[in-house]
C-alpha cells in the first residue's frame, strides 16, 4: 500500500509540474504579431 501512495504522489507532482509549465507559457509568453501573406490560386474560386 505505501508503494501505491508513493506512485500516486509522484504522478501528482509530475502532473503539477506539467500544469505549471503550461500555465506559465499561456500567461507569461506573449506572441509577436506579424503580417502574413497567403497566395490562393484562382482555381480554388471556380466551382465546377
Amino acid at each position: 500500500m505505501p508503494s501505491l501512495f508513493r506512485f500516486l504522489t509522484i504522478v501528482a507532482v509530475i502532473g503539477g509540474l506539467i500544469y505549471g509549465a503550461i500555465f506559465a507559457l499561456a500567461n507569461f509568453v506573449t506572441p509577436k504579431p506579424r503580417e502574413m501573406t497567403v497566395t490562393i490560386q484562382a482555381d480554388k474560386f471556380l466551382k465546377k
